[in-house]
């Protein structure tokens, strides 16, 4: 059985930023994954919300910075950045720190004897003392119980669909508030759905202001938002510096977290819903296979027929719907709410188990459910599986070294 320092679990945004940084810190992981996969699955013509430095995989303005990709490409920064755009970028990255990724999945992590024991989808073992889960949210699709009886033909989750076009001369019924509803209806209506209509139960929209106070306070903008770019006016500077969040009480610390990612749109997406009717207030509390179609009704007694309902109604993070992770772990690892319990260094109780991304979001704070989280979360790593000689001096990272 081959032995190793550390292995990452994941090779999208902060599986290659936990990469980046151990090699920087000298550390040689094993990388398993396939590069920006999930990423790769959500739907053609989809823009990122955050801005500019947010955007940006492991550093902001560093070597892995998206504006370095776009100056070393010859690529244009244009914002929102398109997905497509954001994959080819993340795939530079993977190229710049983990050539040597494995696409291998993995299938089950338990305790080892002495460290990790690591199985691969062919029956290979690796043991490892250390090993970072970075396989994000894709296990996590939240669903409610009124369609858990639907066929996938009537009702679907946003995250299934790469293509909208099949939505084409369909009448579709979107439910949730967020960015994922409101573009995916936006989409499938530009993809020619005949008719499409968002259930959102929040009593209005929150809709981003695109920057806008960012441009009335100018150089002073930077004062009350971080370059995370999570969180309103000030809050976004709080949640930004996991240590000074992790020193709140989670009576206050959940709200405050619920205040940073709260459903919201950004602002460019409301012209392009000028054609789709978006009912606030209101929820679906039934829904039933009525002919080819689905027959919804809502919590005001209104019924309507359309042929597809689709839910974006977001992900619930629950540990113990990873398959690979070995139900002792689980017993192990899991507190409050599905959430791994974690130090700062994003190690769990069992040593040398650490969580990264959206998984860490309770016990780091919510920029880990971003891609500007990974700035954080690979350092923290690092830190941890090879920490710093004594009387060593911090330094600003420099470039990662090409794998072996």
């Amino acid at each position: 059985m081959e032995q190793t320092e550390c292995v990452v679990i994941g090779a999208g945004p902060h599986g290659l930023s936990a990469v980046a940084h151990l090699r920087r810190a000298g550390v040689e992981p094993r990388v398993f994954g396939r590069p920006m996969s999930f990423w790769r699955t959500m739907p053609r013509g989809m823009l990122l919300r955050s801005n500019r430095t947010a955007t940006s995989i492991a550093e902001y303005d560093g070597p892995l910075s998206l504006e370095e990709y776009c100056r070393g490409t010859g690529t244009p920064l244009v914002l929102p950045l398109p997905l497509d755009e954001f994959c080819a970028y993340g795939e530079w990255v993977h190229a710049q720190v983990a050539p040597d990724a494995d696409p291998r999945l993995v299938t089950n992590v338990r305790r080892g004897r002495s460290g990790l024991q690591v199985t691969l989808e062919d029956g290979e073992e690796v043991l490892a003392r250390n090993v970072v889960v970075a396989a994000g949210i894709a296990d996590f699709v939240h669903r409610p119980d009124l369609a858990a009886d639907l066929p996938p033909e009537l009702c679907s989750h946003t995250s299934a669909h790469r293509d909208l076009s099949r939505f084409r001369d369909a009448s579709l019924l979107v439910v949730g508030g967020g960015q994922s509803a409101l573009e995916s209806a936006a989409l499938a209506r530009e993809a020619g759905a005949r008719d499409v209509t968002v259930v959102a139960r929040t009593p209005k929209i929150n809709w981003l202001h695109g920057g806008r106070y960012h441009r009335l306070l100018g150089r002073y903008a930077k004062l009350v938002y971080a370059p995370t770019d999570v969180g309103p006016m000030g809050l976004s500077r709080l949640v930004a510096e996991p240590g000074l969040f992790r020193k709140f009480p989670q009576t206050l610390a959940d709200p405050m977290a619920a205040r940073s990612i709260r459903p919201a749109g950004a602002a460019w997406l409301r012209p392009r819903l000028v054609d789709v009717p978006v009912l606030t207030g209101r929820r679906v509390v039934v829904a039933s296979p009525r002919g080819d179609g689905v027959e919804v009704q809502l919590d005001n007694g209104e019924r309507r027929r359309v042929d597809h309902l689709m839910m974006g109604t977001g992900y619930r993070v629950d540990l113990a719907r990873y398959p690979f992770l070995d139900p002792d772990l689980q017993v192990a690892t899991i507190g409050s709410g599905g959430y791994p319990l974690l130090d700062s260094t994003m190690q769990s109780s069992v040593p040398g188990l650490f969580f990264v991304g959206a998984t860490a979001a309770r016990a780091i704070g919510p920029t880990m459910r971003f891609v500007s989280g990974s700035w954080y979360a690979g350092r923290a790593v690092a830190r941890a599986v090879a920490p710093p000689r004594a009387g060593a001096k911090a330094s600003r990272p420099g470039p990662v070294p090409s794998a072996a």
